[in-house]
């Protein structure tokens, strides 16, 4: 607020806007700065078209598939599972393996959520990547 000298009217009210508008184009600029750089994301890799052949090709020996069906129950290589026993299981399992690898196969009409949750467990459990197969790779 300024006050005007001399003029003989009064006080004069505006409000000198100048300094704020600096101060927020300063903070504009920091917020565009330091958003980028936080990252919150899950890596994913697009599944490639598996070469054509006759007949599919069996899973190789030692590959874990934990599957999950529309009535929610899961099961590791087709042995049934809690999801409270999952962790566990699956730490059993990664703990002398080389090899951490895991594939996740999920009715299409459950939520997603439920499929990441899968997913944690599995990360916190020790596995290195998940692959999720479609429909067409269980034959």
């Amino acid at each position: 607020m300024s006050i005007a000298v001399g003029t003989g009217s009064g006080p004069k009210s505006d409000i000198n806007i100048t300094p704020y508008i600096d101060i927020l184009l300063v903070l504009l600029i920091i917020f565009m700065v330091i958003t980028p750089t936080k990252q919150l994301d899950l890596e994913v890799k697009v599944p490639q078209e598996p070469p054509k052949s006759d007949k599919p090709m069996p899973p190789p020996p030692g590959v874990i598939v934990v599957s999950m069906s529309e009535s929610a129950q899961l099961a590791i290589n087709q042995e049934p599972v809690k999801i409270t026993e999952l962790g566990a299981r699956l730490l059993d399992i990664y703990s002398a393996r080389a090899n951490k690898n895991m594939f996740i196969s999920a009715s299409a009409k459950l939520p997603y959520g439920d499929v990441v949750k899968i997913i944690d467990i599995a990360k916190g459990a020790g596995v290195v990547d998940v692959g999720l197969l479609t429909s067409e790779d269980i034959r």
